[in-house]
């Protein structure tokens, strides 16, 4: 069984800002605990502390058992890695380090078949073996079984370039859950799992008898699989033992709490300081005052040197203002459209103001069809158009938008939409984008501050058809709330793939696109077309 033990942990930035201000926590053995917090409060730099692939200023790590990591992208490798290459790297280290050994003695043997070189390539395979490299293959085979359908001998050279994001993500979680580090820190690993994919994830997580420690948005997941909330914001961390389900009245009422005992501590700081100042003030005209003067002094030093209680940390104060505008009553009509090779043909209207989620499994063509939509160039049969006054404006899954690299939001914004700086700034700060952040570039962003920004572009774009593409993804808990508060006031229509089943419960209508190729409606989100009966 293993634990993670992290005391009195500072990190401070490059740029010197604090991130982690003397935190300390403790994952007992066997729990499963979500790691949450606004967007950019160190979640994820937490993670790499645990892990050792960053240094703390101060402070100390601890963990047993052995430590599996899911690192937070995993699914950007387009350099020709293999599948056997991704299992690899979420392999023990001792098993890694052997098949580096082993592989350059293979290398070696390619280039000479002499004695030395013999000998060498025998004891590769031999620390390999030792190291349980060839038991952790036999692990591998389940695995690749398990996420692709496929044995291990079929797939290990497979680019991993070619498989989707949440194939990759299906693959590394097999390989982690069944491996034998007994410590999992897994950084949103729900994030590319379909729903089929995240139920399997949440069981998988109640089964086993890992602890784990994740990074998570979902908040269907976080309310079904962890039973404790160890939460992030404002430098400093602080657990709920409960569950998801209690942690907003918990978080509420924590910061009541704090609130009062500042307000208690500001109250007998003032009083200590009337007092110390009355003091000196009589003592000047009667020394008989003075041992109390010099007593007061003593007692307000030493109460300002144990310092104040922890501030409650500031809400988020997200305020995204979709506004949209009145289009004709029509906005997307499809025809007897079909995307080439990725589902059947099918028909479609999308009324003025109706909130539409498209739902289905990874690779059902979903991506593809907001792409047509926004006007990109995709393969199809068939028509697809947008009714009168319907203006397109395109939310991308990956985040890949090269031309906003290298800048900042603060650029962008002025750039794009020919605002003056002060302008720009008072944007970007509705979306808690403002202050350094502003400055920032845009690559150095996290997750969850380039989709609020991405979210900002669209509304000042006037687009009147938003189509999102899994836009919850890297939102923290209060951006998610806010967009869905967005989006009940915004006067348009909207068009959202989404896996997040707390935030298609506000959606009118359900487009499915089903494994099969069929492309349906359901009155309900289906999540798992096994257990419902399919149109004919």
């Amino acid at each position: 069984m293993g634990h993670v033990e992290v005391g009195h942990l500072t990190h401070v930035l490059p740029d010197g800002r604090p991130l982690l201000d003397d935190v300390s926590f403790r994952i007992g053995e066997g729990v499963k605990a979500a790691l949450v917090g606004p967007n950019g409060a160190g979640k994820t730099t937490l993670i790499r502390l645990i892990s050792g692939d960053l240094q703390p200023v101060e402070g100390s790590v601890a963990h047993s058992g052995g430590l599996g990591v899911m690192r937070q992208f995993i699914g950007g490798i387009r350099d020709g890695s293999t599948v056997h290459d991704l299992l690899l790297g979420v392999a023990p280290t001792r098993v890694r380090e052997a098949a580096a050994r082993l592989h350059d003695a293979e290398l070696a043997m390619m280039e000479r078949d002499d004695e030395k070189t013999q000998m060498r390539y025998a004891q590769a395979i031999t620390d390999y073996t030792d190291a349980g490299g060839y038991d952790a293959e036999v692990l591998w085979d389940a695995c690749t079984v398990a996420a692709l359908g496929l044995p291990y001998d079929k797939v290990k050279y497979r680019d991993v370039g070619t498989l989707s994001g949440g194939e990759q993500k299906r693959l590394v979680l097999e390989a982690l859950l069944r491996g034998p580090d007994q410590t999992l820190l897994l950084d949103e690993p729900d994030n590319y799992l379909d729903v089929p994919g995240k139920l399997w994830l949440e069981q998988a997580l109640r089964e086993t008898p890992k602890t784990v420690l994740l990074v998570s948005h979902d908040r269907q997941l976080l309310a079904n699989a962890a039973d404790r909330i160890v939460t992030v914001e404002s430098g400093n961390i602080w657990v709920h033992g409960g569950g998801f389900a209690t942690y907003a009245e918990a978080r509420r009422e924590r910061n009541e709490r704090l609130d009062e005992l500042r307000r208690r501590w500001d109250e007998e700081h003032a009083k200590l300081r009337r007092l110390v100042n009355m003091l000196k003030q009589k003592a000047r005209y009667n020394d008989g005052m003075a041992p109390a003067y010099h007593a007061a002094q003593t007692r307000l030093r030493r109460f300002e040197e144990a310092g104040p209680p922890e501030l409650a940390p500031k809400d988020q104060l997200i305020s995204m203002r979709l506004h949209g505008g009145r289009t004709g009553k029509r906005a997307i009509i499809c025809e007897n459209l079909e995307l080439s090779g990725l589902m059947k043909p099918f028909d479609l209207e999308v009324w003025y103001g109706e909130r539409v989620a498209v739902l289905g499994s990874n690779g059902s063509g979903k991506s593809h069809f907001l792409r047509l939509l926004s006007g990109e160039e995709i393969r199809h049969t068939g028509a697809a158009r947008l009714g009168a006054r319907v203006v397109p404006g395109h939310f991308a899954q990956t985040h890949a938008r090269p031309e906003l690299f290298g800048r900042t939001p603060c650029e962008i914004v002025m750039t794009e939409h020919a605002r003056l700086r002060n302008e720009a700034m008072k944007a970007l700060a509705r979306y808690e984008l403002a202050g350094r952040v502003a400055d920032q570039r845009f690559e150095t962003l996290s997750g969850g501050q380039q989709a609020r920004l991405q979210i900002l572009l669209l509304e000042l774009s006037g687009a009147t058809l938003l189509l999102l593409d899994e836009p919850t993804d890297n939102l923290d808990l209060a951006s998610a709330e806010a967009l869905q508060e967005g989006l009940d006031s915004f006067d348009g229509t909207v068009l959202a793939v989404t896996h997040d089943r707390w935030f298609a419960a506000d959606f009118d209508r359900y487009l499915v696109f089903g494994a099969d190729g069929r492309v349906y409606e359901s009155p309900e989100p289906v999540w798992d077309e096994r257990r419902v009966a399919r149109p004919r």
